[in-house]
């Protein structure tokens, strides 16, 4: 479907840059040249959206939704067409990105809420990590990097050994539960570790007076100025598209009358009078928030020493779920799999990093990688030394263009959820296996070569019995148990299989 759209790209990251351009005329004059003293070290930001799908930017295919400024990162920097969540949902996706060790490894592999309830706090938070985690914020403070995370964090509530101001990071700003996340005009955000209420909000309603995400790019613009004249590391994971779909009246209009809302039974969250046109400018909201603070990179001098990264944590939302509509938007980009799955859609994720002077511009690589693989990554950007035994590979040679780029044996992924799955990509060939926990249901074995099928359409088992082999080996050998979340059908599946093959 083409875009009828009377607005041109140019005018979303525009209007929205004006809007947030007092930010940097307040917190510092505004400076065309590098500030004096400005750091050797390169400024990190790391954008993360929630539940965008693989299809839905325009550097990657979408005909709908207008993202100028996400795809200008694209155009000016390096795109990744083979780039993977560490998990199909939120939690243990972030996870491995924050300490490198992919879910058959990592603490936190499943959502999940503690037993207890935090009686500090309205909301119970996820399962948090413990201190003995070494965290990428932990690493990069350590080295005289400022540290600040912005948007939703998922791994631990305040007052808990996982709270984000307890790992690595000087500042938060957001919502640290993600149940507490399921609305974008929230009663309260916190603030490291005091509630902040948001005047006009009452977390309930589809309406508000302060839409989380203006608030997170505001706060973001306002953390780069405090940071300016030394180096920071800056983790922004965003909530958009999360539901629920809300977003201002100045992206809705973008898009309302101009694409077709069709009739749905409604199940889950709130209910938007115009979903398809809500998601589409929940979507360009987000692109212009990234332009805003690219373009207060720009006004502080700081472009040419800072590398921004733009990827999401999982696919997109399926069944019409809060009136989303994956089928329209082509959201998982054709992928076969949505969020929760372990196939290409539920786990494939954009990723495009923009760093002038040091990542030439246009550039495609087809490198297979994963979420766990950016804290080495960040780890030589920043000239800190990486720690041992973790799962990940630095992904630098690979932006830079200099150096040897070591590649992946195998990408690993568990999830004990949604019927129980596990894979392993190995190369072009990909093994996956599901329902491994569903009641009255055997489980299914699929191999596919990716580089041929990458919808994942042709079960390649009977043919290729040695690779499914190799999968399984390479399944049990990677899978360590959890107290947290065990899986022993997954452990008993692959030793039986083994046993007889």
């Amino acid at each position: 479907m083409k875009s009828k759209f009377i607005f041109s790209r140019l005018p979303v990251s525009l209007i929205f840059t004006l809007f947030f351009f007092f930010l940097i005329v307040i917190n510092r004059s505004y400076a065309l040249s590098p500030p004096a003293g400005s750091p050797t070290k390169p400024n990190i930001i790391f954008i993360m959206a929630d539940d965008l799908g693989y299809g839905e930017l325009g550097c990657y295919g979408q005909k709908i939704i207008m993202t100028p400024n996400i795809d200008r990162i694209a155009r000016e920097g390096i795109k990744f067409t083979d780039f993977y969540s560490g998990q199909a949902v939120c939690a243990p996706a972030r996870c491995t990105l924050m300490t490198g060790y992919h879910t058959g490894h990592a603490y936190i592999r499943d959502n999940g809420q503690p037993k207890v309830r935090n009686p500090y706090t309205p909301f119970p938070g996820q399962n948090p990590i413990p201190d003995s985690v070494v965290t990428v914020a932990e690493l990069l403070k350590a080295q005289g990097y400022a540290t600040g995370c912005i948007g939703k964090w998922g791994l631990g509530n305040t007052f808990t050994p996982g709270d984000p101001v307890k790992q690595g990071f000087d500042f938060f700003y957001g919502y640290k539960c993600q149940v507490h996340a399921h609305n974008h005009y929230p009663e309260f955000l916190w603030l490291n570790d005091s509630i902040v209420h948001i005047p006009g909000n009452d977390g309930k309603s589809l309406r508000g007076a302060h839409h989380s995400q203006d608030l997170f790019t505001l706060e973001a613009v306002k953390f780069i100025n405090r940071n300016q004249d030394h180096p920071f590391f800056l983790y922004l994971p965003f909530i958009i598209p999360h539901l629920s779909i809300q977003t201002t009246d100045l992206y809705l209009d973008m898009y309302k009358g101009h694409v077709p809302e069709t009739p749905y039974k409604h199940h889950g969250y709130l209910k938007n009078p115009y979903p398809h046109a809500a998601y589409a400018g929940m979507i360009t909201q987000l692109d212009a928030a990234v332009g805003t603070i690219m373009e207060a990179l720009k006004g502080l001098g700081l472009d040419g020493n800072t590398i921004v990264f733009f990827t999401s944590d999982n696919g997109p939302a399926y069944n019409r779920l809060g009136g989303s509509d994956d089928k329209f938007f082509n959201s998982a980009g054709g992928l076969r799999g949505l969020k929760g799955s372990l196939y290409e859609g539920g786990i494939r994720e954009p990723l495009v990093a923009r760093w002038p002077g040091k990542i030439k511009p246009g550039r495609v690589t087809h490198l297979p990688s994963a979420l766990w693989d950016v804290l080495p990554t960040l780890c030589d950007v920043a000239g800190v030394p990486k720690p041992a035994g973790i799962d990940g590979i630095s992904f630098f040679p690979t932006l830079t263009g200099t150096g040897k780029q070591e590649k992946h044996d195998f990408l690993y992924w568990e999830f004990r959820s949604y019927g129980g799955q596990a894979a392993v990509r190995m190369g072009d060939w990909k093994l996956i296996i599901t329902d491994l926990r569903r009641r009255n249901k055997k489980p299914e074995v699929g191999l596919y070569n990716l580089k041929k099928d990458a919808d994942e359409t042709v079960n390649l088992t009977e043919k290729y019995p040695e690779k499914v082999k190799k999968g399984m080996e390479i399944l049990l050998q990677q899978h360590t148990h959890s107290i947290l979340f065990p899986f022993p059908e997954l452990e008993s599946f692959i030793n039986e299989w083994l046993k007889n093959h």
